[in-house]
Protein backbone atom coordinates (compact mmCIF):
# COMPACT_ATOMS: atom_id res chain seq x y z
CA UNK A 1 0.00 0.00 0.00
CA UNK A 2 0.92 3.63 -0.44
CA UNK A 3 2.43 5.57 2.03
CA UNK A 4 1.65 8.82 -0.08
CA UNK A 5 -0.62 11.48 1.30
CA UNK A 6 -4.58 11.03 0.41
CA UNK A 7 -7.34 13.52 -0.90
CA UNK A 8 -8.76 12.98 2.42
CA UNK A 9 -6.49 16.04 3.64
CA UNK A 10 -8.33 18.06 1.31
CA UNK A 11 -11.25 17.74 2.78
CA UNK A 12 -13.08 20.80 5.09
CA UNK A 13 -12.15 19.58 8.44
CA UNK A 14 -14.08 21.56 11.07
CA UNK A 15 -15.78 20.61 14.66
CA UNK A 16 -19.76 20.93 15.14
CA UNK A 17 -21.17 21.29 18.11
CA UNK A 18 -23.95 18.12 18.05
CA UNK A 19 -25.41 18.67 21.02
CA UNK A 20 -24.27 16.92 23.75
CA UNK A 21 -20.83 16.66 22.59
CA UNK A 22 -18.86 18.76 19.78
CA UNK A 23 -17.74 16.07 17.04
CA UNK A 24 -14.55 16.79 14.76
CA UNK A 25 -16.37 16.14 11.31
CA UNK A 26 -14.27 16.13 7.70
CA UNK A 27 -16.77 16.80 4.86
CA UNK A 28 -16.56 17.62 0.94
CA UNK A 29 -18.14 16.61 -2.41
CA UNK A 30 -21.88 17.02 -3.54
CA UNK A 31 -24.79 14.42 -4.07
CA UNK A 32 -26.62 12.71 -1.05
CA UNK A 33 -25.31 12.98 1.64
CA UNK A 34 -23.18 10.02 3.29
CA UNK A 35 -22.45 9.46 6.54
CA UNK A 36 -19.18 7.42 6.91
CA UNK A 37 -18.52 5.91 10.59
CA UNK A 38 -15.15 4.81 12.06
CA UNK A 39 -14.41 1.74 14.26
CA UNK A 40 -12.22 1.11 17.54
CA UNK A 41 -9.55 1.86 17.48
CA UNK A 42 -9.11 3.57 14.69
CA UNK A 43 -10.68 7.56 13.94
CA UNK A 44 -11.94 9.21 11.04
CA UNK A 45 -8.86 8.25 9.19
CA UNK A 46 -9.56 4.96 8.16
CA UNK A 47 -11.97 6.13 5.85
CA UNK A 48 -9.25 8.39 3.76
CA UNK A 49 -8.85 5.47 1.02
CA UNK A 50 -12.20 5.68 0.42
CA UNK A 51 -13.74 8.89 1.31
CA UNK A 52 -12.19 10.80 -1.63
CA UNK A 53 -13.31 8.31 -4.40
CA UNK A 54 -17.12 8.51 -2.60
CA UNK A 55 -17.65 12.35 -2.88
CA UNK A 56 -17.31 12.19 -6.25
CA UNK A 57 -20.97 11.18 -5.83
CA UNK A 58 -21.83 12.01 -2.83
CA UNK A 59 -22.35 14.68 0.18
CA UNK A 60 -19.27 12.38 2.28
CA UNK A 61 -19.60 13.24 6.23
CA UNK A 62 -16.97 12.01 8.24
CA UNK A 63 -16.95 12.27 11.92
CA UNK A 64 -14.67 11.02 14.81
CA UNK A 65 -16.89 9.52 17.16
CA UNK A 66 -17.47 10.58 20.73
CA UNK A 67 -14.70 9.59 22.44
CA UNK A 68 -12.60 8.87 19.28
CA UNK A 69 -9.84 11.31 17.48
CA UNK A 70 -10.26 14.92 18.36
CA UNK A 71 -13.90 14.68 19.14
CA UNK A 72 -14.84 15.21 22.50
CA UNK A 73 -14.73 12.41 25.21
CA UNK A 74 -16.97 13.09 28.05
CA UNK A 75 -16.39 10.96 31.37
CA UNK A 76 -18.54 7.62 31.48
CA UNK A 77 -21.38 7.28 33.76
CA UNK A 78 -21.77 4.22 36.63
CA UNK A 79 -24.69 2.83 34.00
CA UNK A 80 -22.36 2.95 31.12
CA UNK A 81 -24.53 5.04 28.83
CA UNK A 82 -22.07 8.02 27.88
CA UNK A 83 -21.09 5.62 25.26
CA UNK A 84 -23.89 3.27 24.36
CA UNK A 85 -24.48 3.49 20.81
CA UNK A 86 -28.16 5.24 21.35
CA UNK A 87 -25.83 7.99 22.86
CA UNK A 88 -23.90 7.68 19.88
CA UNK A 89 -26.43 7.53 17.08
CA UNK A 90 -28.17 11.01 18.92
CA UNK A 91 -24.95 12.36 17.72
CA UNK A 92 -25.10 11.58 14.39
CA UNK A 93 -28.53 12.97 14.58
CA UNK A 94 -27.94 16.21 15.55
CA UNK A 95 -25.12 16.51 13.52
CA UNK A 96 -27.50 16.10 10.59
CA UNK A 97 -29.71 18.63 12.51
CA UNK A 98 -26.74 21.20 13.00
CA UNK A 99 -25.81 20.19 9.04
CA UNK A 100 -29.22 21.40 7.92
CA UNK A 101 -30.09 17.76 6.67
CA UNK A 102 -33.20 15.61 7.09
CA UNK A 103 -31.95 11.89 5.65
CA UNK A 104 -28.93 10.65 4.76
CA UNK A 105 -27.31 7.25 3.98
CA UNK A 106 -25.16 5.92 7.02
CA UNK A 107 -22.28 3.56 6.17
CA UNK A 108 -20.47 1.79 9.46
CA UNK A 109 -17.70 0.14 10.41
CA UNK A 110 -16.88 -1.43 13.48
CA UNK A 111 -18.00 -0.05 16.18
CA UNK A 112 -19.30 2.71 13.55
CA UNK A 113 -21.07 0.18 12.42
CA UNK A 114 -22.82 -0.34 16.07
CA UNK A 115 -23.83 3.15 15.94
CA UNK A 116 -25.14 3.14 12.03
CA UNK A 117 -27.30 0.32 12.80
CA UNK A 118 -28.80 2.07 16.30
CA UNK A 119 -29.32 5.30 14.32
CA UNK A 120 -31.42 3.46 11.79
CA UNK A 121 -33.71 1.53 14.91
CA UNK A 122 -33.76 5.08 16.79
CA UNK A 123 -33.72 7.50 13.69
CA UNK A 124 -35.06 5.71 11.02
CA UNK A 125 -36.90 9.12 9.58
CA UNK A 126 -33.64 10.16 9.16
CA UNK A 127 -31.94 7.43 7.30
CA UNK A 128 -31.79 6.56 3.42
CA UNK A 129 -29.68 3.42 3.03
CA UNK A 130 -27.77 1.78 6.06
CA UNK A 131 -24.41 -0.09 5.56
CA UNK A 132 -22.78 -2.37 8.06
CA UNK A 133 -19.08 -3.42 7.37
CA UNK A 134 -17.61 -6.13 9.84
CA UNK A 135 -19.87 -6.82 12.37
CA UNK A 136 -23.16 -8.86 13.37
CA UNK A 137 -25.32 -7.04 15.84
CA UNK A 138 -24.25 -6.85 19.65
CA UNK A 139 -26.85 -8.45 21.49
CA UNK A 140 -26.47 -11.59 18.60
CA UNK A 141 -23.01 -11.77 19.14
CA UNK A 142 -22.81 -12.11 22.76
CA UNK A 143 -25.61 -14.39 22.56
CA UNK A 144 -23.12 -17.01 20.66
CA UNK A 145 -20.23 -16.80 22.17
CA UNK A 146 -17.93 -20.13 21.46
CA UNK A 147 -14.12 -20.64 22.90
CA UNK A 148 -13.13 -19.96 19.40
CA UNK A 149 -15.15 -16.41 19.34
CA UNK A 150 -13.92 -15.91 22.80
CA UNK A 151 -10.30 -15.96 22.12
CA UNK A 152 -10.56 -14.12 19.06
CA UNK A 153 -12.76 -11.43 20.42
CA UNK A 154 -11.33 -11.32 23.47
CA UNK A 155 -11.13 -7.26 23.51
CA UNK A 156 -14.80 -7.60 24.00
CA UNK A 157 -14.42 -8.31 27.38
CA UNK A 158 -11.15 -7.21 28.37
CA UNK A 159 -11.37 -3.24 27.39
CA UNK A 160 -15.45 -4.05 29.33
CA UNK A 161 -13.36 -4.82 32.83
CA UNK A 162 -14.01 -2.10 35.55
CA UNK A 163 -11.45 0.61 35.21
CA UNK A 164 -9.33 1.59 35.41
CA UNK A 165 -7.43 -2.19 34.83
CA UNK A 166 -7.87 -2.28 31.07
CA UNK A 167 -6.32 1.94 30.86
CA UNK A 168 -3.32 0.76 33.08
CA UNK A 169 -2.80 -2.17 31.10
CA UNK A 170 -2.69 -0.70 27.41
CA UNK A 171 -0.89 2.68 28.96
CA UNK A 172 2.04 0.33 29.75
CA UNK A 173 2.79 0.26 26.05
CA UNK A 174 -0.20 2.30 24.20
CA UNK A 175 1.90 2.02 20.82
CA UNK A 176 3.11 -1.78 21.20
CA UNK A 177 -0.77 -2.80 21.84
CA UNK A 178 -2.15 -0.22 18.89
CA UNK A 179 0.58 -1.87 16.30
CA UNK A 180 -0.59 -5.55 17.64
CA UNK A 181 -4.14 -5.47 17.70
CA UNK A 182 -4.02 -3.55 14.20
CA UNK A 183 -2.05 -6.53 12.49
CA UNK A 184 -3.64 -9.20 14.48
CA UNK A 185 -6.34 -8.17 12.78
CA UNK A 186 -5.31 -7.57 9.09
CA UNK A 187 -5.41 -10.75 7.09
CA UNK A 188 -1.64 -10.22 6.30
CA UNK A 189 -1.32 -10.06 10.17
CA UNK A 190 1.25 -6.71 9.82
CA UNK A 191 1.31 -3.28 9.43
CA UNK A 192 0.95 -3.04 5.65
CA UNK A 193 -2.26 -2.19 4.58
CA UNK A 194 -2.50 1.21 6.96
CA UNK A 195 -0.73 4.54 5.53
CA UNK A 196 1.85 6.53 7.93
CA UNK A 197 -0.86 9.23 8.34
CA UNK A 198 -3.16 6.69 9.79
CA UNK A 199 -1.01 5.15 11.97
CA UNK A 200 0.26 8.21 13.47
CA UNK A 201 -3.56 9.29 14.41
CA UNK A 202 -4.55 5.84 15.44
CA UNK A 203 -0.89 5.95 17.86
CA UNK A 204 -1.53 8.98 19.06
CA UNK A 205 -5.20 7.89 20.41
CA UNK A 206 -4.25 4.93 21.91
CA UNK A 207 -1.18 7.34 23.84
CA UNK A 208 -3.94 9.81 25.32
CA UNK A 209 -5.32 9.38 28.71
CA UNK A 210 -9.01 10.25 28.27
CA UNK A 211 -9.00 8.40 24.70
CA UNK A 212 -8.43 5.06 26.03
CA UNK A 213 -11.26 5.57 28.60
CA UNK A 214 -13.47 6.27 26.41
CA UNK A 215 -12.25 3.45 23.79
CA UNK A 216 -12.65 1.18 26.83
CA UNK A 217 -16.54 2.97 27.87
CA UNK A 218 -17.84 2.33 24.61
CA UNK A 219 -16.63 -1.53 25.42
CA UNK A 220 -18.16 -1.51 28.63
CA UNK A 221 -21.27 -0.04 26.84
CA UNK A 222 -21.42 -3.45 24.28
CA UNK A 223 -21.54 -5.33 27.06
CA UNK A 224 -24.03 -3.81 29.07
CA UNK A 225 -26.41 -1.63 27.30
CA UNK A 226 -25.93 -1.63 24.08
CA UNK A 227 -26.64 -5.79 24.72
CA UNK A 228 -29.95 -4.93 26.95
CA UNK A 229 -31.16 -2.53 24.04
CA UNK A 230 -30.35 -5.29 21.42
CA UNK A 231 -32.55 -7.79 23.36
CA UNK A 232 -35.55 -5.24 24.34
CA UNK A 233 -35.25 -4.74 20.45
CA UNK A 234 -35.60 -8.32 19.21
CA UNK A 235 -38.10 -9.01 22.05
CA UNK A 236 -40.57 -6.59 20.92
CA UNK A 237 -39.69 -7.35 17.24
CA UNK A 238 -38.18 -4.05 15.87
CA UNK A 239 -36.80 -4.35 12.42
CA UNK A 240 -34.81 -2.10 10.33
CA UNK A 241 -37.16 -0.78 7.54
CA UNK A 242 -34.30 0.42 5.29
CA UNK A 243 -32.44 -1.36 2.45
CA UNK A 244 -29.11 -2.48 4.49
CA UNK A 245 -25.54 -2.99 3.06
CA UNK A 246 -24.21 -5.71 4.75
CA UNK A 247 -20.06 -6.21 3.61
CA UNK A 248 -17.52 -8.23 5.80
CA UNK A 249 -14.24 -9.51 5.22
CA UNK A 250 -13.37 -13.11 3.78
CA UNK A 251 -10.61 -13.14 6.72
CA UNK A 252 -12.90 -10.43 9.47
CA UNK A 253 -15.16 -11.42 12.16
CA UNK A 254 -18.17 -11.93 10.84
CA UNK A 255 -16.78 -14.56 8.82
CA UNK A 256 -15.65 -17.00 11.98
CA UNK A 257 -19.45 -16.88 13.16
CA UNK A 258 -20.79 -19.38 10.72
CA UNK A 259 -24.14 -17.50 9.20
CA UNK A 260 -23.41 -13.81 9.64
CA UNK A 261 -25.70 -12.64 6.99
CA UNK A 262 -28.50 -14.71 8.66
CA UNK A 263 -28.00 -13.31 11.44
CA UNK A 264 -28.39 -10.18 9.87
CA UNK A 265 -31.74 -11.22 8.36
CA UNK A 266 -33.35 -11.85 11.88
CA UNK A 267 -33.17 -7.64 11.88
CA UNK A 268 -33.69 -6.65 8.57
CA UNK A 269 -36.10 -7.86 5.79
CA UNK A 270 -33.88 -5.82 2.57
CA UNK A 271 -30.08 -7.23 2.53
CA UNK A 272 -27.48 -6.96 0.65
CA UNK A 273 -24.87 -8.98 0.89
CA UNK A 274 -20.80 -8.16 -0.01
CA UNK A 275 -17.64 -9.94 0.95
CA UNK A 276 -14.03 -9.01 0.21
CA UNK A 277 -10.61 -9.32 0.69
CA UNK A 278 -8.79 -8.95 3.76
CA UNK A 279 -9.30 -9.00 7.41
CA UNK A 280 -11.36 -6.85 9.71
CA UNK A 281 -10.00 -3.42 8.28
CA UNK A 282 -11.71 -3.35 4.72
CA UNK A 283 -11.34 0.19 3.99
CA UNK A 284 -7.82 0.19 4.11
CA UNK A 285 -6.98 -3.63 3.27
CA UNK A 286 -9.53 -3.47 0.09
CA UNK A 287 -10.35 0.22 -0.54
CA UNK A 288 -11.27 -0.72 -3.89
CA UNK A 289 -14.08 -3.16 -3.11
CA UNK A 290 -15.42 -1.50 -0.58
CA UNK A 291 -15.86 1.76 -3.10
CA UNK A 292 -17.57 -0.42 -5.49
CA UNK A 293 -19.96 -1.98 -2.62
CA UNK A 294 -21.35 1.05 -1.61
CA UNK A 295 -21.10 3.30 -5.16
CA UNK A 296 -23.18 0.00 -6.08
CA UNK A 297 -25.57 0.07 -3.03
CA UNK A 298 -26.00 3.75 -2.10
CA UNK A 299 -26.17 4.76 -5.70
CA UNK A 300 -29.39 2.89 -6.02
CA UNK A 301 -31.75 5.40 -4.16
Amino acid sequence: MSNAPSDFEAFDHRRVNCGAVSLSVARAGSGPPLVLLHGYPETSQAWHRVAPALAARFDVIVPDLRGYGDSDAPADDADHTVYSKRAMAADIAGLLDRLGIERAHVLGHDRGARVAYRFALDHPDRLRRLGVIEIVPTGSFWSMWTAEIAMAAYHWTFLAQPSPLPERMIGADPGGYLDWTLASWSATRDLAPFSDTALEAYRAQMATPERRAAMCADYRAGATTDRRIDDADRAAGRRIAAPVLFLHGRSGFPARTGDPAGLWHDWAEDITLAECDGGHFTMEEAPGQVIDAAMDFFGAD
